[in-house]
């Protein structure tokens, strides 16, 4: 939604912190929205070609397996609003490399959806209950697809959240700092328990 901003750099350094090789394609390629700059924010997504957030996704998943850094031969996905929905997007165009995706407040809608019988990611999927933009019928609604997809997928909506609950630089003031705390070691660990 901002672009590569502060916030996902944050989180890429927390999970080398804990162990992880982690790496955020700059998908807008250089563009930024501040965080007060929901316009901009919104225009840089609508006007994202998903062929191309596709084809720099796939690279990165191509960079990361070739990396001599990457101790596993599968990796996970994760992603925040339309990042989330873009977690899905790369579980499905990517099975051989994503075993494991955790979308965070986002998923795909509309019409535009990926081929969700591609997908042998396990999901862990962690959405907010008070959500305009996500809103929780449609990750119940998706979580269904999902398994009758042959998916093993979990969508949990976290009571009394609203969008954005674990962004560190949240302009809605939703964020859930307890949550965020209790959540991150369990993203951990079933990333830990799954990639191979």
């Amino acid at each position: 939604w901002w672009g590569l901003d502060s916030g996902i750099i944050d989180i890429c350094d927390d999970l080398a912190r804990n162990g992880f090789v982690a790496l955020a394609p700059d998908l807008y390629h250089g563009e930024l929205a501040g965080h007060t700059e929901m316009d901009k924010a919104g225009e840089l997504m609508t006007s994202l070609p998903m062929d191309r957030a596709a084809q720099d996704m796939s690279g990165a998943v191509d960079y990361l397996v070739a990396n001599e850094s990457t101790s596993s031969s599968t990796l996970a996905a994760m992603g925040f609003c339309m990042g989330g929905m873009l977690t899905f997007v790369l579980a499905a165009l990517r099975p051989d490399a994503i075993s494991a995706a955790v979308p965070f407040y986002g998923f795909p809608s509309g019409d535009d959806q990926p081929d969700y019988s591609n997908i042998t990611a396990k999901i862990r999927g962690h959405m907010a209950e008070v959500d305009g933009f996500f809103p929780p019928e449609g990750a119940a609604d998706l979580e269904q697809r999902l398994q009758a997809a042959g998916v093993d997928a979990t969508l949990t909506v976290h009571p009394g959240t609203g969008h954005a609950f674990m962004a560190s630089h949240n302009a809605l003031g939703t964020q859930d700092n307890d949550l965020a705390a209790r959540l991150w070691p369990e993203v951990h660990a079933f990333i830990r328990d799954t990639v191979s």
